[in-house]
């Protein structure tokens, strides 16, 4: 195992497949969009046990994830084109982010600041949905470009040679 100077948490895949990653841009989408529309944190809970799992563990442990794994990319027979995991973690890590923020505006009564923030989610989600654009990957990349993050925490992601 490859030593990249940082505390490893959990195991987190090295490759995520992008279908799969598109299916739990809808689903955040869907419960993001349901928490607002029902001024309820049931389903920003949803989200958030979501996010912590594949923040830790990538699809092993996410509900959403082994639906999507398991049986709709199967049944619809959706390509398995697959991403760098690194940057895919770094997104999720936002999302478990700002839904445990979005959960305490709640909590405290702050309902604009409660609907920002899960429309915020909702937007980003539904980028990747419909474009494939992931945020979070986009700012993963300049935080190694800037030297924040070491490139070793994913070195063929700025190999653009490598073939997944």
């Amino acid at each position: 195992m490859q030593d990249h100077g940082y505390m490893k948490i959990g195991n987190f895949p090295e490759l995520i497949n992008e279908s799969a990653a598109k299916i739990i841009a809808l689903s955040v989408v869907i419960f993001s969009v349901l928490s607002i529309l029902t001024q309820s944190s049931i389903p920003a809970f949803f989200l958030l046990y979501g996010f912590f799992a594949r923040v830790l563990y990538g699809p092993k442990f996410d509900l959403m994830s082994i639906l999507a794994l398991k049986f709709i990319i199967p049944t619809l027979n959706l390509p398995s084109k697959m991403a760098f995991g690194p940057p895919k973690r770094f997104a999720q890590l936002i999302g478990l982010i700002f839904t445990i923020v979005g959960i305490l505006f709640f909590y405290i009564g702050e309902e604009f600041l409660f609907i920002l923030t899960f429309g915020i989610l909702s937007i980003f989600a539904f980028l990747e949905l419909a474009l494939g654009f992931c945020a979070g990957c986009f700012m993963f990349s300049y935080l190694v470009k800037w030297k924040l993050l070491p490139e070793s925490v994913c070195e063929k992601c700025s190999n653009i040679n490598f073939d997944i």
